[in-house]
This record gives structure tokens, C-alpha cells and sequence, in this order.
């Protein structure tokens, strides 16, 4: 069987003023036809499932681009062209194929195009014709379009949050694409809109719950696959919100009403999903009470992973006016500083200005006298199954506060992003990390305790304080009864009647 396998993927912050260019992709991740690394990045889980099958002698596997840029703004229309047509004619010269699979984010957007994931599965199905199945795995902060549900045969998100199953995921969607090539099953998706934005972190419960129910489904019943789009909160397009898709084995009509009813489960429980925020100094004040150490601070606002810069200094100035001790802090993007820190040398003492680069969401520079703790030459931080590139790092110490300065933008997730450069996070009473929540998977583990900030910054904490302009209403939280409010769901009920799945003890 002859498989094409292609990559193309980035999370757009339609909010952001920073565009989305080649350089972006380049930096973060970019393989031509053939040259994937054996490694597995972020976006290549069907790959990784297409060349086990290959090595086992089965499969005869044709591999196009695989790129994906931090997230940002728009993607430059030129460049999202440019890759698509790049994919779309190495998809022409693999012809004829058995099947498509692809590595797509959901959250894509360029200039002149809110869904990029959208044409390009539609192009793709205009090459391969109607009956080649075309598959895609999509981060669960994707936008579930009608376009991407019409012309695929089957779309798998990730389930978990931090997406440590990009891999599982990637061999979900590959075995579900290659029964249905084979004859052996007739995948059928089914989605339902629940009419919501909110923030769902698999690391905590309820939704810890409900992610062991769905995956209890599978297997059972015709149920091939059941998926939670989360969205992608600062993507302003029409279609922006949670849905649940449901894949069977040509059981549209049991599958409709699965999607319902998990999502008319998911929506009863919108109120208690998101963790509590808290402002800088209230999580500070909480992280020097407890007892515990080290206590882990997100700082969500200004997560590079959703596409803030990353070089905010509110926190930070917080923490040093208070002289705290045994704090850590990072990432903090700012290539020029990082430049100069490696001219000083490590154990240098010299006054640096960092941060607070990008505009007023960033905050004012930190003026300070800094010790060079430690320099890394093209550092990455671990995630799972990949790494992520940080470049160039430079950890730095003010008064008791030790801090990360990278060269390529990214969130934090890795312990590595702190040891890198010299600062170990597991000794710390405090440790502030910018990420929402990917962070979870190494430093959950070993904090104490992980609060949740919303300071200043580019990503609003609060979605009611986002100035969207195109999602389609109602939709909760803008719209306290969404179902009431316009019932046009084919729902037996314009209110969520579905229990929750009873939290594990």
C-alpha cells in the first residue's frame, strides 16, 4: 500500500502583530521531502505510524514537507501558498497513492485565509479524487471546520493537554485511514458544537474524567476515534469553539448522537474547567505562604505557545521588588541580551536591559546588574517524545531570582529549559514558568503545589475581554445560555440535561 505523508502546521493568533514568515518556520521546524529526521517532532506522529509500517515491509511510504512555526500572527499568504503548493505537488508526483495522511495543526491562518487546514484538505481531495482516504491528526486547540469534517474521512486531535500523545494519536489516525483504504472499514465523522470557549486541561479534574470516558468508547459499538477540539481562544475566526467529533464505522447516526451527549456533558460542566487566576500578587503572596517547594507559577499571559512574544517583564519586576529568594524564572525571549550575556562570559557582573521589547503587553525593559550563571550554545528543552530549540540561552541571577534568556521563541516545558544554563528548578521555594499548560508534564510532577496567574499581557486570561470581531454567537461565556439563546442544534433539548462522568477518586 502507498501512503503520502506530509506536515504543515502552526497555531495562528489572529490578535498578534507579529506575522508568521518562512524564517519563522525555518527556525522552528522545516524538513524537505525525504529528510525528516528519525526523531519525531511535534507534528509527525503519522509519520512516525506510516514508517514503522514501512520498516515492517507493509507500506511504500512517500514523504513530502514537514514544517511548523511557534505560533504567531497570520501566516504571510505567499508562504502558506508556497508550502501548500510545495505539498500539493509532491502529492502529484507520488500519484497514484492509497491513502493521505497529514500533520496539520487546525488553528491555521494566513493572509486570506482563516482555514488554512481547510484548502488544503480540499485541494488535496481534488488531486486524490473521492475515493482515496485522506486522514489528518490535529492539535486538540484546532478550529473543527465544515470544510476540514466535508473533505477528510477522518480528523484525530490529540487528547491529552500538555499533547504528550502526538505519537498515540498518530497511529490512531493511521490505522483508522489504511482499514478504510483497505476495505475494512468505513470511517464516518460526527461532530457537535458545544457551544463554548474555555480552557481544558486534561491534568486535572473533571476533564481528566471525561478524557478516560472517551477513550473507554473506542473499540465499542462502531466507535472508531472520539476527539475534543478545544479551540484555539485567540484565533478569531467564525468557527472558533469546543466540539466533539466522533468517528464510527459507518454509524452516522449513532454517532451523531454520541457527539451530542459527550458534548452536551462537556458543556455542563464549562463552570468548574478552567483553573482559578490569579493575579501577580496574590500568586506570589500564596506561593510564599505555603509550606511546600518549589511552588509552580504559570504565567499563561505571555505563553509563546499561543503566540504572546515571550519577553513580558511584569512578573519578573514583581519578583524582584520584593527581593524574593530562591526564585526561578523563564523564558524570557531576547536574542540581543542573550548576545551580550555570552560577550560578558560566564561569572560575568555587568548591567543588562532585557525584556520588554515588543510593545506595551511586554512591559518595561529589567535594568539590573546581572551575574552570568551559565551560557549554552543551540539549546533545546525537552516535550514528550521531542524537543523544542531554545538557541543560544543565557542564565542570569538578580538578588535571589535566576533567570533564562533564550535566543528562538518558545513556552517553557522542559526542566532542561533551567538546567541548561545552570539553575536547577527543583531546588527553588518558587518557579514562575511562561506557558498555559504544556509545562504541566515536567513540572507538575515535582511542585508542591501549580497555581495559575493573569497578569498584564497579549493573552487575555479572561475570553470576554478578547475583542473578536467573527466567532459565530451565541456561545458561552459571551452568551449565558447559548442553547436557549439560539436553538438550532438538532438537540432534544435546548438545555444540557447529561451528567458529567463522576471524577476518579
Amino acid at each position: 500500500m502507498k501512503v503520502f505523508v506530509a506536515a504543515l502546521a502552526t497555531e495562528t493568533n489572529t490578535f498578534s502583530p507579529m506575522p508568521t514568515d518562512k524564517r519563522a518556520f525555518e527556525e522552528s521546524f522545516y524538513a524537505p521531502a525525504g529528510r525528516h529526521p528519525q526523531e519525531p517532532s511535534f507534528f509527525s506522529g503519522p509519520l512516525a505510524a506510516a514508517r514503522r509500517q514501512a520498516k515492517a515491509g507493509n507500506w511504500q511510504v512517500v514523504e513530502g514537507l514537514h514544517t511548523f512555526a511557534m505560533p504567531a500572527g497570520r501566516t504571510v499568504r505567499k508562504v502558506y501558498e508556497g508550502f501548500r503548493d510545495q505539498i500539493l505537488a509532491e502529492l502529484r508526483e507520488a500519484m497514484p497513492v492509497d491513502m493521505v495522511v497529514l500533520g496539520l495543526h487546525g488553528a491555521m491562518a494566513a493572509e486570506g485565509y482563516d482555514d488554512c487546514e481547510g484548502d488544503l484538505i480540499g485541494r488535496v481531495r481534488a488531486i486524490v479524487g473521492p475515493k482515496v482516504p485522506i486522514g489528518a491528526e490535529l492539535d486538540p486547540h484546532c478550529h473543527l471546520t465544515e470544510a476540514m469534517t466535508s473533505e477528510a474521512d477522518a480528523l484525530v486531535c490529540f487528547k491529552e493537554y500538555p499533547h504528550t500523545d502526538f505519537l498515540e494519536r498518530g497511529e490512531e489516525l493511521v490505522a483508522i485511514i489504511a482499514d478504510a483504504a483497505l476495505g475494512k472499514a468505513k470511517p464516518v465523522m460526527s461532530s457537535f458544537d458545544c457551544r463554548m470557549v474555555q480552557f481544558l486541561r486534561t491534568t486535572a479534574e473533571p476533564m481528566r474524567s471525561f478524557v478516560d470516558h472517551i477513550k473507554s468508547l473506542e473499540g465499542k459499538n462502531g466507535v472508531l476515534s472520539v476527539s475534543v477540539a478545544h479551540c484555539f481562544s485567540y484565533g478569531d475566526v467564525a468557527d472558533i469553539g469546543t466540539k466533539v467529533l466522533v468517528i464510527t464505522d459507518d454509524r452516522k447516526d449513532y454517532g451523531d448522537r454520541l457527539a451530542e451527549e459527550l458534548g452536551m456533558q462537556l458543556f455542563a460542566m464549562r463552570e468548574c474547567l478552567a483553573p482559578p487566576l490569579l493575579s501577580i500578587e496574590a500568586s506570589l503572596d500564596r506561593a510564599v505562604s505555603l509550606p511546600g517547594r518549589p511552588v509552580v507559577i504559570a504565567e499563561p499571559a505571555d505563553n509563546a505557545g499561543g503566540g504572546a512574544p515571550g519577553d513580558s517583564t511584569f512578573f519578573l519586576a514583581a519578583m524582584l521588588a520584593r527581593d524574593l529568594q530562591e526564585a526561578a524564572f523563564g523564558p524570557i525571549w531576547d536574542p540581543i541580551a542573550v548576545k551580550l550575556s555570552f560577550a560578558a562570559g560566564e561569572g560575568a557582573v555587568f548591567d543588562l536591559r532585557f525584556g520588554g521589547k515588543m510593545g506595551p503587553t511586554s512591559g518595561d525593559p529589567i535594568d539590573a546588574r546581572v551575574t552570568v550563571l551559565k551560557l549554552a550554545r543551540n539549546a533545546h528543552q525537552s516535550f514528550g517524545d521531542t524537543t523544542f530549540a531554545l538557541g543560544d540561552s543565557a542564565g542570569l541571577r538578580i538578588g535571589g531570582v535566576e533567570i533564562v534568556l533564550i535566543t528562538e521563541r518558545c513556552q517553557g516545558l522542559g526542566l532542561d529549559l533551567f538546567t541548561n544554563v545552570g539553575i536547577d528548578p527543583t531546588a527553588k521555594k518558587i518557579v514562575v514558568v511562561k506557558s498555559t499548560n504544556h509545562f504541566h508534564a515536567a513540572f507538575g510532577p515535582m511542585a508542591s503545589e501549580v497555581l495559575y496567574s493573569d497578569g498584564p499581557g497579549a493573552l487575555a486570561g479572561d475570553f470576554r475581554r478578547i475583542p473578536y470581531t467573527r466567532m459565530k454567537r451565541p456561545k458561552w461565556p459571551f452568551d449565558a445560555d447559548p442553547f436557549a439563546a439560539a436553538p438550532d442544534q438538532k438537540t432534544k433539548s435546548n438545555k444540557p440535561k447529561a451528567k458529567a462522568p463522576k471524577a476518579k477518586q
